[in-house]
């Protein structure tokens, strides 16, 4: 999971051979999952590496050998370059081991018949490459011009604005996925809407939320995590979630919470802005936070542009138009 920090041995391995500004400097990569794997299991010389979706293609094709470079991003592909570095062989990992990497949308093939056929599908229907879920919800949402920025409020907390040229900061857990011609400049913080489901219930968060004041601050400094560890915009795999005190009021306390995901939402704009990507102009939402007006109004006030209603807060819509656009 993206949690995992099992492969921090392995980051450090990777930081000592790889570009500073890598996005697969870092023990929640793929880079390092993958040589973590190689070093428990018995012989990976003949394995393929591979990510959910790589393998959910090569399913439904028969064709396990691509993958896209939103995907391989954090496995170390240059998405700049459009191609596996060099410093990958001396890792471990066999340039035979890895996929070729198209362009998300790209045709990869028709479904194996048999496969159509199981699932009732026309056998000529079309399998294209797709991409990581954040950067379908960026697609989802109708933002399409520099500075237009996209937060997926689900289990995580995800930024991304569009920008004209890449910006990377592994010191910050900054990385930029290519977009055709143009990037999507983010990064993805541990907070979110899972450390709201670790102190409410679904039926809580419905019952409290109209009952929230966004014009009344709190006045409580949260950082909610679910757990130790952090990727953005403090890139810190030791940082201690900070929730105390805890009011015995809970709509209060569910407010604190809000407020301490926005202000982390805030600082991560500003800090992407600070590094290199344009200034924000407004910020279109996805994620089942989206629905919570009285949290979009809290984002508003902390982030001082519109902040719009998504066209979609579904990411499979993103994926959908990829698909047509490449299909």
């Amino acid at each position: 999971m993206y949690n995992d920090r099992r492969a921090r041995q392995q980051a450090n391995r990777i930081a000592a051979s790889a570009p500073a500004d890598s996005a697969a400097v870092s023990a929640s990569s793929s880079l390092a999952k993958v040589m973590w794997l190689i070093g428990q299991l018995p012989d990976t010389a003949d394995a393929l590496i591979q990510h959910q979706a790589d393998w959910i293609s090569g399913r439904l094709t028969g064709d396990f050998s691509r993958s896209d470079y939103n995907n391989a991003l954090k496995l170390g592909f240059d998405a700049q370059q459009l191609a596996w570095p060099e410093w990958l062989s001396t890792l471990g990992v066999s340039r035979q081991q890895l996929p070729t990497v198209v362009a998300p949308g790209e045709v990869l093939g028709t479904l194996q018949p048999e496969i159509a056929d199981t699932l009732g599908l026309n056998r000529q229907t079309q399998v294209v490459a797709g991409t990581t879920d954040s950067v379908a919800a960026f697609l989802a949402s109708g933002a399409r011009e520099p500075g237009d920025g996209v937060t997926s409020l689900g289990s995580t907390l995800v930024l991304k604005i569009l920008s004209d040229t890449p910006v990377f900061s592994a010191a910050h857990g900054v990385y930029s996925h290519r977009l055709g011609d143009r990037w999507l400049v983010g990064g993805a913080s541990n907070s979110g809407g899972a450390v709201l489901k670790q102190y409410f219930s679904s039926e809580a968060l419905a019952e409290l939320t109209p009952r929230l004041d966004p014009d009344a601050a709190t006045g409580l400094d949260y950082y909610p995590l679910v757990g130790r560890g952090e990727r953005f915009p403090i890139n810190d795999p030791e940082l201690a979630p900070r929730i105390d005190p805890v009011p015995e009021d809970r709509v209060v306390f569910l407010q604190a919470l809000l407020e301490g995901i926005t202000r982390i939402e805030q600082r991560g704009y500003a800090l992407l802005t600070e590094l290199g990507a344009p200034t924000l102009r407004r910020v279109f939402t996805t994620g089942g936070g989206s629905v919570n007006t009285a949290w979009t109004q809290l984002r508003k006030k902390q982030l001082g542009v519109p902040v719009d209603e998504a066209v979609s807060a579904d990411a499979a819509f993103g994926t959908a138009l990829l698909a047509l656009g490449g299909a």
